[in-house]
C-alpha cells in the first residue's frame, strides 16, 4: 500500500479558493490513473475529478468549471485548484492514485482525507 500524504483543506467563505495536494512517495513507479473524491457529511463518497498520466481530465457536473485537476509527473503530485466554493462542496476530500504494473491487476492507493468546510 502507498502512503498518499494530502494537504491544503481548511475553512473558506463562499467564493473562495483553496488548494489540494496530493503527493506519493518518491520511490512509487507506475502512477497511472490519479483522482479527487469527496465524501460530503452524511453521504456517501462520489467523484470530484480524475486525470491519465496523458493528463486527460474528467469532472463531476457540478464542479465543472469551478475546480481544476493537475498533476506532475516528475513530484508523484495530484492538485485540485478550488475557485468559487459553495456550501455544498464542504467535504472530506481524499485523493487516489492507481498503480499498475505489467501482467498484475492494478492497485488504488487513498490518502488519509483532508476536511474543505464552506462556511455558510
Amino acid at each position: 500500500q502507498v502512503q498518499l500524504m494530502e494537504s491544503g483543506g481548511g475553512l473558506v467563505h463562499p467564493g473562495g479558493s483553496l488548494r489540494l495536494s496530493c503527493v506519493a512517495p518518491e520511490s512509487t513507479r507506475n502512477i497511472e490513473d490519479m483522482g479527487w473524491y469527496r465524501q460530503p457529511p452524511g453521504e456517501g463518497r462520489e467523484l470530484v475529478a480524475t486525470i491519465t498520466r496523458r493528463r486527460t481530465t474528467n469532472y463531476a457536473d457540478s464542479v465543472q468549471g469551478r475546480f481544476t485537476i493537475s498533476r506532475d509527473n516528475a513530484k508523484n503530485t495530484v492538485y485540485l485548484q478550488m475557485n468559487n466554493l459553495k456550501f455544498e462542496d464542504t467535504a472530506t476530500y481524499y485523493c487516489k492514485m492507481r498503480t499498475m504494473v505489467p501482467f498484475d491487476r492494478p492497485y488504488d492507493h487513498w490518502g488519509q482525507g483532508t476536511q474543505v468546510t464552506v462556511l455558510t
